[in-house]
């Protein structure tokens, strides 16, 4: 049994039988459609999203907002239509294991009236969330907690001002500060002390999705982000496709010497999982974009890579699965902070491909892969999607891989055991 309370089911990673040939749709991106969803939350008027993510995430993510109060509806064409309303308790919140929705929505909730209770799955009252509270409440808010559970007690105003937090544990945590703050009485100065900001990209993302919304930000100096008091733009989006989702399809490619096509891939994007396009060429891989999408052809053989991952960190297992099927070592940098993500990923990854024969190697801020003969046996995925599409992609090349729980996989993508399927059909 999951963490959400749901069974697991161990799944049978299929074996590819040849070369994969797929053009794979990929949905929504979930960073995309959750930032849309906090800013039209906060809009002035009624927002559209169109070809948003529905996953786990999201769908918590769209009801914690309605239970403050925001009305969130499908529309016909499949788009959310999102009004804003006032922003009310009491509330119940539930995290699930979002990320974005532990630390998007305790600084709406601080806009609230009323009491805000947050709590989520198990494992999510092990990640870190004092950052965000503690700067919540320098900033006026009153908290009670400094981890799932916990409880904002709004006012239905919150004051803002400057703060100084350590963000180098996620990026999240300016990203929440920043959707919100627009609505602060005096708006918000962050600055950032302490080690690098991972995962910048997402927060370079959070900043263009706030001056679409007309809001008035400025990040030109480093660790520092400003944004002023005012009104927030109705929002009228089209979400890009995620492009970390799609990764494991482009790994698919790579790892069987095939061509797999994601329609639709943008020219320009904030999305940190576009930096595949590199990683795959420097694995050997040939890639081509054009109007039908990009494609990505496989090698023969994958080479071994040293890459910094500190800002697509989110792409480690993808990658770890692709190096341990390469043919020389790998070292992958930059990546201490995935000790804090859904699992501890690093020692997930290790322990998972060592039980199948490999040889990684955990560093300071990464992993040492040196490819080895794999042979079959459980993978576990820890309640984490990306640990589970790491081991569909292991089992492509190793016979009888079974994935304990693939249905974690619908934290982001729900269809990935049908899409995994329908892609090796054209396996030759």
């Amino acid at each position: 049994m999951r963490d959400d309370g749901t069974m697991t089911q161990p799944w049978p990673a299929p074996t590819a039988r040849g070369a994969v040939h797929a053009t794979i749709p990929v949905p929504g991106s979930k960073s995309l459609t959750n930032r849309a969803l906090v800013l039209a939350a906060l809009a002035q008027e009624p927002s559209i999203l169109r070809g948003p993510l529905r996953s786990r995430d999201t769908e918590l993510m769209a009801s914690a907002l309605r239970a403050l109060g925001t009305g969130i509806e499908d529309t016909p064409a499949g788009a959310w239509s999102v009004r804003p309303a006032p922003l009310r308790g009491p509330a119940q919140i539930d995290c699930g294991l979002a990320g974005t929705v532990m630390r998007f929505v305790p600084p709406v909730a601080s806009l609230a009236r009323g009491h805000v209770a947050f709590d989520g799955d198990p494992r999510a009252r092990q990640r870190p969330l004092n950052t965000v509270l503690d700067a919540l409440r320098a900033l006026g808010a009153d908290v009670h907690g400094s981890a799932l559970p916990f409880e904002i007690r709004g006012t239905g105003a919150l004051a803002g001002g400057e703060v100084t937090i350590d963000a180098s544990a996620s990026s999240q945590f300016v990203s929440g500060l920043l959707l919100s703050a627009a609505r602060f009485e005096r708006g918000i100065t962050i600055r950032h002390q302490g080690a690098a900001v991972p995962s910048l990209p997402h927060i370079d993302m959070t900043v263009a999705m706030l001056r679409t919304a007309g809001i008035d930000v400025d990040d030109q100096q480093q660790n520092t982000w400003r944004v002023l008091p005012g009104p927030v733009d109705r929002l009228d989006l089209d979400i890009e496709p995620d492009l970390s989702n799609a990764a494991p399809f482009l790994a698919a490619a790579a790892a069987t010497a095939g061509q797999v096509t994601v329609p639709g891939w943008p020219e320009h994007t904030t999305q940190a999982g576009d930096a595949m396009r590199g990683i795959l060429e420097k694995m050997g891989a040939q890639l081509h974009r054009d109007s039908s999408g990009l494609t990505v052809t496989g090698p023969d053989e994958l080479g071994g890579v040293d890459l910094d991952l500190h800002d697509v960190g989110e792409l480690t297992p993808t990658v770890t699965a692709l190096a341990a099927l390469a043919g020389g070592r790998s070292r992958l940098r930059g990546i201490a902070h995935l000790r804090g993500h859904e699992t501890d990923r690093l020692a997930a990854l290790q322990r998972e491909i060592n039980a199948l024969g490999g040889a990684v190697e955990q560093t300071e801020d990464g992993l040492l892969i040196d490819p080895r003969p794999l042979h079959g046996g459980t993978w576990h995925s820890y309640a984490d999607h990306r640990m589970a599409t790491a081991g569909a992609i292991l089992g492509l090349r190793v016979p009888e891989v079974t994935v304990a729980d693939i249905a974690t996989t619908g934290k982001t993508l729900p269809d990935f055991p049908d899409m995994w399927a329908t892609m090796l059909e054209s396996a030759v």
